[in-house]
C-alpha cells in the first residue's frame, strides 16, 4: 500500500512453509508491489528474488514497528508474517503502534488451523498456549481429564517440558509432534504416551490430548471457580481459606486484564485465584515476609501458569508482581489498580487510605478482618465513605469422641467499597 511522506501504510502478508506457491494473488501482488518487504530470516527466504528489497526485522520488533513512520516514510512496505499474522504474531504488534487503519492484513492458514486439521480435532474445542518467548507454566492449567491443547514451542525440548507437566499433573496423555505444518518437509511424530521424544525443530506444536481419571487435586486444579482446596496452595498456613476466598473472589469481581493490588499477601491464594480468572488479569502481591513472597510466586506459577515479570506488566497481557515490602510504603509508584484486596495490614495506618486513593473509577476495594482492633477500622471506614459490610462465619463438621459436631472458624468481618465511576475520591 502506497505510503506518503511522515506516514506509512503497511501490508501484511502471511505466509506458510510452502512460501510463494501458496500465496494467493491479492498477496504475491502485494510483495511485487512494495519497495522494501520486512521480515525474519526464515520468512524472507521463501521469497527470495520474488520481490525487490528485503531487510530484517531487528531484535527489538515493536521498537523497530513503532519507528516504521519514520524509518520508511513515504514507501510500500510488505511485511511477512507465519501463517496468520495476527495470531501471537507482528500484525497484532504493528496494529497496536501504527492504528488498524493503517494496517493491511492479508492471512495464510495458521499453523493452529493446520495442526487441528492433521489431528481432527475442531478448532473451538482446542486450547493454545505459546511457550515462544514465555514460560512453560502457562501450559499447567490448561491440562485436565478430556482437554485438547495446542502448545507452540520456542525449544528443541518443548515436548519434553510439556510432557513433564502433563506427569506433574498425573494425568494420561497423548503428545504429538508437529513440524513444518503445510510445507515439503511436514513432519508428525506420535500420538506418544511417553512424554521423552526426539528432538523436535525449535518452533513447532506440541499437541496433548489428556485421558480421563486425573487425581483429586488435578480435578479440582482444572475448576476455574474461584475456591480451591486450602492443600493445594503451598503455604505456612497464612492463607485465606476456601471458603473465605470464594466469596472475596466474588467480591473482587475479576474481569479480563485488569489489576489487582493483594495487599499483605500472605501466600497469595488471592493472587493466584485472581489470575486463574483470566490469562489477562494481572496482579501486584505485596508481601514483607520473603518466604511468603516465595510461596506467592509457586503458588501463582503451579496454579495460575504466571511467572513473575520483573520488567513490569503489560496492560492486556496477564501477569505478576510481587513486591517484598510493607505497606503503605511499598505501594508507592505502582501501576493503578482495578482492584484492592487488604488480607493483612488495614489497622496499619495510611494503608485505606492509600489503596482508596490510587483505584480506578468503578474500581472495588475488598478488605477482611478477624481481629476485633481490625474489625473496628473496618467498620470505621464503612460509615465514612460507604460500601458493604458483612460477617462471613463457616463451619466445619469433625469428630467429637464417637460423634460428629459443626466446628466453628474464625468468623471474618469483610468491607467492600466500589469506587464512584465518575472518579470522585472517596471523602477520606
Amino acid at each position: 500500500m502506497a505510503g506518503t511522506t511522515g506516514a506509512v501504510e503497511v501490508t501484511v502478508v502471511g505466509i506458510g512453509e510452502d512460501g510463494w506457491d501458496g500465496l494467493g494473488q491479492p498477496a504475491r501482488a502485494a510483495l511485487a508491489a512494495a519497495d522494501v518487504v520486512l521480515g525474519g530470516a526464515r520468512q524472507l527466504g521463501l521469497v527470495a528474488g520474488r520481490v525487490r528489497a528485503v531487510e530484517a526485522w531487528p531484535r527489538d520488533l515493536a521498537a523497530a514497528a513503532a519507528a516504521l513512520p519514520d524509518s520508511h516514510a513515504g514507501k510500500r512496505v510488505a511485511v511477512l508474517a507465519s501463517g496468520d499474522p495476527m495470531h501471537y504474531g507482528v500484525g497484532g504488534t504493528l496494529a497496536r503502534v501504527l492504528g488498524p487503519g493503517r494496517v493491511r492484513v492479508l492471512p495464510a492458514p495458521s499453523s493452529i488451523s493446520l495442526a487441528c486439521a492433521r489431528l481432527g480435532w475442531p478448532v473451538e474445542e482446542v486450547a493454545v498456549v505459546s511457550a515462544v518467548g514465555r514460560p512453560y507454566a502457562a501450559v499447567g492449567p490448561q491440562l485436565r481429564a478430556g482437554a485438547r491443547v495446542l502448545v507452540l514451542t520456542g525449544d528443541k525440548d518443548g515436548a519434553d517440558r510439556v510432557g513433564a507437566l502433563v506427569a506433574e499433573r498425573g494425568l494420561d496423555a497423548e503428545i504429538t509432534v508437529l513440524e513444518r505444518l503445510g510445507g515439503p518437509r511436514e513432519r508428525v511424530s506420535g500420538p506418544l504416551r511417553e512424554p521423552a521424544v526426539p528432538p523436535h525443530d525449535r518452533l513447532a506444536i506440541v499437541a496433548v490430548h489428556c485421558g480421563p481419571g486425573p487425581s483429586d487435586e488435578a480435578r479440582a486444579m482444572a475448576s476455574r471457580v474461584p475456591g480451591l482446596p486450602d492443600t493445594t496452595f503451598a503455604t505456612d498456613g497464612v492463607l485465606t481459606k476456601q471458603e473465605v476466598r470464594a466469596v472475596t473472589l466474588a467480591a473482587l469481581a475479576p474481569t479480563p486484564g485488569e489489576l489487582l493490588w493483594d495487599v499483605g499477601a500472605g501466600s497469595g491464594g488471592i493472587t493466584t485465584e485472581w489470575l486463574r480468572a483470566d490469562h489477562r488479569c494481572r496482579a501486584v502481591a505485596i508481601e514483607p515476609r520473603a518466604d511468603r513472597a516465595a510461596h506467592v510466586r509457586a503458588n501463582a506459577e503451579r496454579l495460575a501458569g504466571a511467572v513473575e515479570q520483573t520488567a513490569g506488566l503489560v496492560a492486556g497481557a496477564g501477569g505478576l508482581r510481587v513486591v517484598e515490602g510493607r505497606a503503605p510504603a511499598a505501594l508507592a509508584g505502582l501501576p493503578r489498580p482495578d482492584a484492592v484486596f487488604v488480607g493483612g495490614g488495614a489497622s496499619s495506618p495510611g494503608v485505606v487510605e492509600t489503596c482508596l486513593a490510587a483505584l480506578r473509577p468503578g474500581g472495588r476495594l475488598v478488605a477482611n478482618a478477624v481481629t476485633i482492633e481490625t474489625e473496628a477500622v473496618l467498620a470505621d471506614w464503612h460509615r465514612r465513605v460507604g460500601g458493604r459490610l458483612r460477617r462471613i462465619a463457616i463451619s466445619h463438621a469433625e469428630p467429637v469422641g464417637s460423634f460428629t459436631a459443626f466446628r466453628p472458624a474464625l468468623p471474618v468481618t469483610q468491607w467492600v467499597h466500589t469506587a464512584p465511576a465518575d472518579g470522585a475520591a472517596a471523602a477520606v
